[in-house]
């Protein structure tokens, strides 16, 4: 059976290799069939297993719709009969006529040779198989194993018919007609199969899919096998893309195998979902290997499918310069009258060609299957995050521990005389300490991921190490390449080859050096990147209240630092990635060097065939020994991403009853029906983080510049209760102790106390929401019943202090995902007092309320939470405070209409209020809080009896004393109604995209950014190193011919493929850039006689060598270097254009912008112009200068190609323009999609608690997945489409390079021009396709430039000075002067083809002057500039009182300020000069002082006066600042003084108390969470009227600054006024009359006029008075008007 040799002309080889072939095939898919093979073991299952089947995936989809599966799912035709028979039936013919042939030889043939037998019986064996499958086991799918063997057969058919031609041309055998006829009929029978199987659909859908695909439905998961094969599934996208600009809905769905649904339903089976469990527990300190594992286990078989065809892909790789060298050998002159060479020249060319198809299919392959695993990764990864962010306890008012002992280190600094210097030094110290660690890489990730952060996740983690995923290929197949390239030198060079590859022994230690470095730095610059997002998040949140204040540019500055030190650390990165570089772009040509020095020292000559030769397999050594560093520092790097993730992954969750995700089986069955409402013996904290170090980049707060002493921050103290003082140790957190209280069912309770006191910490605690302290603590949470009660009612609804409203019209907010009953839904919106609102909207309640409610007054931001609150069918009904965003008689009427109306009958409410006598009479039970426990509670006769109900009364106003009868709200008349079957009009549009290819003016932008001279100085390295190399091949030539001899030349066998990764090999790589001209220049024969004899002075050559290599290095690092400078420069710059842009913008503008379309602009498109940008514009300068080079080259030697290149270079462009145009909307379209995820992410985690109070989590849940499949189908059939791209240019490069191969084999050019023909063929199809790939990507790149110059033009806010107009620095006076504000004729519009606002108003106020702002709170529905926008108009005060601070500049008549008309000086200049105090107070991260005295004006001792006055400390807490003095407290109801002191501190929070001190205390330098989210509505409140004590302004104008305080305080706080305001010209904007009734004059405002300006006393006297009529209405006429009186009196 062996044959006597291995050759062309032996015929027993030619044999067996077209049986044994598919013999062995047709076997092993038997083994398939049969079960043959023993059994997997565990390990090894996931590799062989699909992850998600379609079948599967479709299931899981319909699981929670209401189709059934047979209806949307897989259908199951019957198997076509004529299919089989045709498989089956030629397959027979095929077995019949082998086994005939067979038999025939056996029996007439005696004494032939064996083989002339075993080989047509093997095909006989083949064959049969492929007849009795198809009739056994019909599939309506396409056959894999057999379609192999026909593939086999195919190539095996086409070898005989080969051998037949090759035996006529080149051995002179006569052909025989019937081996003719027999190779043919089985070639057409082989073709018949092929083209039936391919034409076999991959799965087969439902009638109701069928009908979708190609217009909804993807075609990839029901093309045939062909267009799977080659992608001819995309082309339709593409052909619509090339003629027309792609928009949305024409882009096909995902496949169900790839959307994020059921990706995340079985990605989380893989392991525990949460951390509740006891495995699950063991598994956080494994977190990373946990994610790690999680990740190989639904992606391994395509992982290693990817790992097999890229080994497939290098074998073919190298077989091209295999081929190459056998057909420059048959064009050796020595060969010119030999045919049977030349013969072997025409198979070698056919054959390479045949090569480079294989390698571009397989390539294809491996990078779909590559891609589809990324794409899994980054939708199981996106996915994750978000429902970690669902079941994740609260972290939003937690501050990093490590800042307590900054802060006792400078309270020891700062009670020394010389606290500044010293406050000073310590921060210094600490920052050196901090950089040392940095410099280290000793970053530690905390937990406890604050907003940004976890954008950060989103954003950049998951696609970093999807990315890395992506690429791995470079990783296992870059060593299988080195390995081949080492046998190669071996075979030429001998052992001189591996001296060289000792420099590795020097590189390695090196390169891990390099790489520990990298991963730190990589920590640094994303802690960094966290920390900036968290400030921009913060200002963009808040933007309005910076505005107010005039502190634009302040917060610019902080912005600013942190980008700095984000920008800092990328500095190091990209030193650290120079360093790269010239390790390794130095060291390839050290290694040539040292094997070519050796190998001349050890006696040999350098010859040209050897040297070219050598350097040609150094070439390719050159691509996998460059990336394989970068890629490994680059899973280094996603490795961090990884920990990052893992670590936020394994952050504590909620208990089980807390969160709908977790309910099941973990709920116990005895809660289920417990219907109770309460805590017993329950003691609780808030969530506090786990302490660890962190040092990263300083804290946020360290981001402000400080112009006067160092302020270092203090311990956190993360409570709903914080005594505010400057005690030394004060770091115990504030808890709520020993909480015993059942509410009773289907009863109103209040929940009352002093501000601070912990009562919305114990609604916080009933809904799970904080950490209960060990113990025999109880909660009873009813919020999974088993089935509703006899009312319809079950679960829980909850309305917060702070509204939590989504971007969506006020009926999706009230219904909040459930159904819509016109009937209770009109009753709940008239119960609420919202149908007078609703009637001043165009669109009523389908009006959008934009992104945080902005369009809505803080009153109808509350009764739209409320309304939600009722209108759910919740058994217990938790409500927060709603009464305090109200004016009296909107309170009035909500007591009378909805808590004793009969929306809240039988239902458990809990209520917050400040307004205990006004809900009182229908209260069943009260729960009086103090400092964090319950100080009284009982029924509301009990507490009458025993007297203790008149003592908690008492310290609340007596503003609300119920009269007879109802106060009905005014109804709208029909004239104000909306047509509800019109489309309502959008408040915020749809984000819109540019169209057409990238404009000029952003290529000019960003090469203005980063400095012509930067590109002028990159287009000059380009060039030189390129004549460089032209110079190197140049003098090896000029090397070899110094011998005196000549040899033939071996040329540059390697041309990169088309599809060699995907864009990311270094710009220095000559993988990269083939210079065609030098390969020219090499044919040319350069002698010189002055130059020594290479055999008498060799190291004069190899030191000429060396010159050129090292100077080729030095060039690509100083390029590299460049690029990454003026990429620097650029980010710098283009952020800061950017910020200025976005913080100087109109309010209008911020009003009707999703702050997460802002964010995408900061985190995303800011990424892409620090990382990609600058190398995409020099990679399509270098591709297009190696495409011009090597057209010019194969032209000038072989003209004739110009006519083939016409027709290939047209069909280039049509394809490219196709994929340019598609691939251009489709990144646009993707861009635009991640600003919804961002948005919707930054909603959920600022209402987590609502989310997860209404049960709704799921509902939010799948909306992400939605979202997350709308931008990822964007970019996976973006790359689709470059897959279709690189596959049609593999094989139209191709044909090029067989048409060029044939060309020189027809003897038209010698062997040393042919070389030089078809290796620049190969350049110029690569790069073709490369210039056309880095163009599409440097578009794709320039579209987030593209973005942002988009914002670089928003409308802009006048200018912040006006240095020809700046006031004096006294303005304005707070001298007498009874013209100090002037309105005259003022008129204002938001548009000016819009109706007035305000009608000719005119006033005139005088200084010191107390005036009281009164109007009901409407709404006006406008469009200015293509921005829908809501504003207010039902009375017009709050555009009265914007207008003052010039948020809208007058369409008629003036303001004067002072003597000055404010619209002809600076915004800084008025703004900084009044103080506005509005009523959503915000805090921002950083200290209470940096929040009161941002600037450092004012000294420690005022700071705390200050707080004293607004009463958030006690008196001997501000006299015994830095002494152990007895904390004041609240007063007990049971008879316990307590010192004239109230507020605290934080959410609920308690002051410290005198007999348990643990309550948590402040001081100045506590730190203060993003927000203010560690403290109270009312403690926000406080600290801003703090902040307006200590500017003194002579205008201060107060929004509803204490409607979250109780009364007590807010009396205190008004007293507080009327003395340290008293030479202030003070205008109030009030809801509560009380608040205003001792002002000076008021001012009645209704639909924009003023209708009345007088003193209260007058107003309240007159007969049918708008203000009369307030009073009246408000229960509270006989209170007010004794007041009005009385100030009367005391001013007379």
């Amino acid at each position: 059976m062996s044959c006597s040799e291995l050759s062309w002309a032996d015929p027993c080889t030619r044999s067996y290799l077209t049986s044994f072939p598919p013999f062995i095939l047709i076997s092993i898919v038997l083994g398939f069939y049969l079960p043959l093979f023993p059994k997997l073991p565990a390990v090894l299952k996931p590799v062989f297993t699909p992850f998600l089947p379609l079948a599967e995936a479709v299931a899981l989809i319909e699981a929670d719709s209401h189709h059934s599966v047979s209806e949307q799912g897989v259908s199951n035709p019957k198997t076509p009969l004529w299919r089989s028979m045709c498989l089956s039936g030629l397959a027979l013919a095929e077995t019949i006529c082998w086994l005939t042939i067979a038999s025939y030889r056996l029996a007439l043939a005696k004494g032939s040779p064996d083989y002339q037998v075993i080989s047509p019986f093997l095909s006989f064996l083949s064959w049969l198989p492929a007849a009795v499958i198809p009739a056994v086991r019909p599939t309506l799918t396409p056959p894999y194993g057999l379609f192999s063997l026909y593939v086999v057969q195919l190539v095996t058919g086409v070898f005989r018919f080969g051998v037949i031609w090759y035996d006529r041309d080149t051995l002179g055998v006569p052909v025989n007609g019937w081996d003719v006829a027999g190779t043919s009929a089985n070639l057409v029978a082989v073709l018949a199969l092929l083209l039936i199987v391919l034409c076999m659909p991959l799965n087969i859908p439902s009638k109701a899919i069928e009908e979708k695909i190609g217009k909804e439905v993807s075609p990839e998961d029901y093309t045939s096998l062909w267009g799977w094969i080659s992608f001819e599934w995309v082309y339709p996208l593409v052909r619509k893309g090339t003629n027309e600009t792609l928009n949305e809905p024409d882009v096909w769905d995902l496949s169900p195998t790839m959307q994020s649904k059921p990706l995340y339903m079985k990605f989380s089976t893989t392991t525990c979902v949460s951390f509740l469990d006891e495995t699950c527990v063991l598994l956080k300190n494994r977190s990373r290997k946990t994610l790690l594992r999680r990740l190989w286990a639904v992606n391994a078989m395509d992982m290693v499918i990817d790992f097999v065809l890229m080994l497939v892909s290098v074998i073919f790789n190298y077989a091209r310069p295999f081929f190459l060298k056998r057909i420059l050998d048959s064009l050796d002159p020595a060969n010119e009258n030999n045919p049977e060479a030349r013969a072997q020249g025409y198979i070698y060319a056919f054959l390479a060609f045949f090569s480079l198809l294989c390698r571009a299919e397989v390539d294809i392959l491996h990078l779909w299957y590559g891609r589809r695993v990324a794409t899994r990764i980054r939708s199981e990864l996106m996915a994750s995050i978000y429902a970690k962010a669902l079941v994740r306890k609260d972290y939003s008012g937690i501050v990093d521990k490590k800042d307590g002992e900054q802060e006792k280190q400078d309270d020891k600094t700062m009670s020394t005389p010389n606290s500044t210097s010293k406050s000073s030094e310590t921060r210094s110290n600490v920052d050196k300490k901090s950089k040392s660690k940095d410099a280290k890489g000793g970053t530690k990730i905390r937990s406890g991921a604050d907003v940004g952060k976890i954008v950060q996740l989103m954003s950049g983690d998951a696609n970093r190490i999807s990315g890395t995923v992506t690429y791995a290929y470079f990783i296992y197949g870059a060593p299988f390449e080195i390995i081949i390239a080492c046998m190669f030198l071996y075979q030429l060079l001998g052992l001189s080859a591996f001296a060289g590859f000792l420099c590795w022994a020097v590189v390695a230690p090196l390169n891990s050096v390099l790489a520990k470095q990298a991963v730190g730095l990589q920590k640094g610059v994303l802690a960094a990147g966290d920390k900036r997002m968290n400030v921009i998040n913060e200002l963009l949140n808040s933007v309005k209240l910076v505005k107010f204040y005039g502190w634009e540019n302040r917060w610019m500055d902080r912005v600013l630092n942190a980008r700095k030190i984000e920008l800092d650390w990328l500095v190091k990165g990209r030193i650290n990635r120079i360093l790269f570089s010239a390790l390794w772009t130095t060291a390839p040509i050290l290694v040539s060097v040292l094997s070519f020095l050796t190998f001349i020292l050890t006696g040999h000559e350098l010859t040209i065939s050897v040297a070219f030769t050598a350097i040609a397999i150094f070439n390719m050594l050159d691509p996998p020994l460059s990336t394989l560093p970068h890629w490994i520092v680059q899973i280094l790097q996603s490795l961090v991403a990884v920990d990052r993730i893992a670590i936020y992954l394994s952050e504590d969750e909620v208990d089980a009853e807390v969160s709908s995700l977790m309910q099941g089986s973990i709920l116990r069955s005895e809660a289920i029906d417990d219907h109770r409402l309460g805590l017993e013996h329950a003691s609780f904290k808030w969530n506090a983080v786990e302490e660890g170090n962190n040092t990263g980049p300083p804290p946020v707060s360290e981001l402000w510049p400080k112009p006067t002493a160092s302020v270092v921050e203090s311990e956190p103290v993360p409570g709903d209760s914080i005594s505010v003082s400057s005690q030394e140790g004060a770091d115990h957190q504030f808890e709520l102790r020993d909480i015993s209280v059942v509410f009773p069912d289907r009863q109103l309770t209040v929940v009352t106390g002093p501000t601070a006191s912990g009562k919305t910490a114990l609604l916080m605690a009933l809904l799970g929401e904080m950490t209960m302290l060990p113990g025999d603590g109880k909660l009873f949470l009813p919020k999974y019943p088993k089935h509703v009660d006899e009312y319809g009612l079950a679960g829980v609804s909850y309305a917060a202090q702070a509204p939590f409203l989504q971007h969506q019209s006020i009926r999706d907010n009230i219904l909040f995902g459930t159904p819509y009953e016109e009937q209770r839904y009109e009753a709940v919106l008239e119960s609420c007092a919202l149908n007078p609102d609703l009637a001043i909207f165009e669109d009523r309640d389908l009006t959008e309320v934009g992104s945080r409610g902005i369009s809505l007054s803080g009153g109808q931001k509350a009764r739209v939470a409320l309304a939600r609150a009722v209108y759910a069918r919740s058994r217990c009904v938790l409500l927060d405070d709603p009464l305090s965003a109200v004016d009296s008689h909107t309170a009035l009427f909500l007591y009378e209409r909805l808590l004793r109306g009969p929306l809240l009958e039988n239902r458990t409410i809990v209520l917050v209020t400040h307004n205990v006598e006004l809900v009182l009479p229908g209260a069943y039970y009260l729960v009086h809080m103090l400092d964090g426990r319950i100080d009284v509670q009982g029924t509301t006769e009990e507490l009458r009896k025993q007297g203790t109900l008149e003592a908690i009364t008492k310290n609340s106003s007596l503003e609300h004393q119920l009269q007879g009868g109802q106060t009905p709200l005014d109804k709208p008349s029909d004239a104000q109604g909306a047509d509800l079957h019109r489309r309502p009009r959008q408040l915020v549009e749809d984000e819109a995209r540019e169209t057409g290819s990238v404009k000029w003016r952003i290529y000019q932008t960003y090469m203005k950014a980063s400095s012509y001279w930067t590109w002028a100085i990159l287009a000059v390295f380009i060039c030189i190193p390129q004549l460089l190399r032209v110079a190197e091949k140049l003098w090896i030539k000029q090397w070899g011919e110094a011998y005196n001899h000549s040899a033939a030349v071996a040329h540059l066998f390697y041309s990169p493929s088309i599809s060699d990764g995907e864009g990311q090999i270094p710009l220095h790589s000559s993988a990269y850039i083939s210079n065609a001209f030098e390969k020219f220049s090499l044919s040319n024969t350069v002698t010189s006689s002055l130059l020594p004899s290479a055999n008498d002075h060799p190291l004069f050559y190899v030191a000429i060598y060396a010159s050129i290599g090292f100077g080729t290095a030095a060039i690509s690092i100083l390029n590299v270097s460049v690029q990454y400078s003026g990429g620097i420069r650029a980010s710098k710059l283009i952020f800061k254009q950017l910020l200025v842009a976005v913080v100087r913008a109109t309010m209008r503008w911020h009003d009707s912008t999703p702050t997460g379309r802002m964010l995408n602009r900061f985190s995303e498109d800011i990424q892409t112009v620090d990382y990609s940008i600058s190398g995409s514009l020099q990679a399509i300068n270098a591709s297009m200068a190696t495409l011009f080079a090597s057209v010019l080259t194969v032209v000038f030697i072989s003209p004739p190609f110009i006519c083939p290149a016409i027709v290939i270079g047209y069909v280039y462009y049509r394809l490219a323009v196709g994929y340019l145009n598609t691939g251009r909307d489709l990144r646009r379209m993707e861009s635009n999609s991640h600003s919804p995820i961002y948005s919707d992410f930054s909603e959920l985690l600022s209402g987590i608690v609502t989310v997860r109070a209404f049960a709704s989590e799921r509902r939010f849940l799948d909306n992400l997945h939605s979202k997350i499949d709308g931008t990822t189908k964007m970019w996976y059939f973006f790359w689709m489409t470059n897959r279709w791209l690189s596959l049609h240019f593999d094989a139209l490069g191709g044909l090029a390079v067989l048409f060029t191969t044939l060309l020189a084999l027809s003897g038209t050019i010698g062997a040393g021009l042919a070389g030089v023909t078809i290796t620049s063929a190969m350049g110029f199809t690569s790069a073709v396709y490369w210039t056309c790939r880095n163009w599409t990507q440097l578009e794709l790149d320039l579209n987030s430039v593209e973005r942002v110059v988009v914002y670089l033009d928003l409308p802009q806010e006048p200018p912040l000075l006006i240095e020809s107009s700046r006031p004096p620095a006294y303005w304005p006076s707070s001298a007498d002067n009874d013209s100090l504000v002037v309105v005259q004729d003022l008129v204002i519009r938001y548009a000016a083809d819009l109706p007035p606002v305000l009608h000719g108003v005119s006033f005139t106020l005088k200084a010191r002057e107390r005036i009281g702002l009164l109007g009901r709170t409407g709404g006006y529905y406008v469009r200015v500039h293509g921005l829908s926008l809501i504003r207010s108009i039902g009375s017009g005060k709050s555009t009265l009182a914007m207008s003052i601070l010039r948020f809208t500049d007058p369409s008629n008549g003036s303001i004067l300020i002072d003597g000055i008309d404010i619209s002809t000086i600076g915004l800084h200049d008025l703004r900084s000069r009044l103080t506005f105090v509005a009523q959503d107070a915000v805090l921002f991260s950083g200290t209470i002082r940096d929040n009161i005295d941002p600037f450092g004006d004012f000294s420690d001792e005022e700071c705390m006066d200050a707080l004293y006055r607004v009463h958030l400390l006690s008196e001997n807490a501000r006299t015994s600042r830095r002494s152990s003095r007895e904390i004041s407290r609240a007063s007990s109801i049971h008879d316990v003084e307590r010192d004239e002191t109230v507020a605290s501190s934080s959410t609920g929070s308690p002051t410290a108390i005198q007999q348990d001190d643990k309550q948590g205390t402040i001081s100045l330098h506590t730190q203060v969470s993003t927000g203010g989210s560690n403290f109270s509505q009312g403690q926000r409140q406080l600290f801003t009227m703090a902040q307006a004590l200590l500017r003194q302004s002579s205008i201060i104008i107060l929004d509803e600054a204490t409607s979250s305080i109780d009364y007590a305080t807010d009396a205190k706080i008004q007293k507080t006024i009327r003395e340290e305001f008293k030479d202030s010209l003070l205008i109030t904007v009030a809801h509560r009359l009380r608040t205003v009734i001792d002002c000076d004059r008021l001012i009645v405002l209704e639909n924009g006029r003023i209708v009345e300006f007088d003193t209260p006393v007058n107003l309240i006297q007159k007969e049918g008075g708008a203000f009369r009529n307030m009073c009246l209405h408000s229960g509270t006429f006989k209170e007010l008007e004794e007041a009005a009186n009385k100030a009367a009196g005391s001013t007379d």
